[in-house]
């Protein structure tokens, strides 16, 4: 009990310990152009596409997906430096990532 790391007090209840935040790590390749991924694992048979490959320090992540999103007419999340839009529509997501500038192949099947 010498480290003094809190779990407890009567005075208080339980103290939540600080979680350690790490720094966005995005994939981001060599070649400079964007993956758009289909995936369905994990989510009920339900296909989303991933852009993966947005490098986060030159791009707001969150601000690009808001876009995306509008743009498709579709959901989506932000996850761990990839951009979730659900549905399976590849080709007008290429379309839209095209016109804002961006490199971009269709990966996978």
């Amino acid at each position: 009990m010498s480290d003094n790391n809190l779990v407890y007090s009567t005075a208080t209840g339980r103290i939540e310990q600080p979680k350690e935040t790490k720094p966005l790590q995005s994939k981001v390749f060599k070649d400079g152009f964007l993956r758009i991924e289909r995936q369905t694992k994990g989510r009920k048979g339900k296909g989303v596409m991933l852009v993966v490959g947005i490098d986060a320090e030159q791009h707001d992540l969150k601000k690009l997906a808001k876009t995306i999103k509008s743009k498709m007419g579709q959901g989506g999340a932000v996850k761990d430096g990839i951009i979730e839009v659900q549905g399976d529509d590849r080709e007008k997501l290429k379309a839209i990532l095209e016109a804002l500038k961006f490199k971009v192949k269709i990966a996978g099947g």
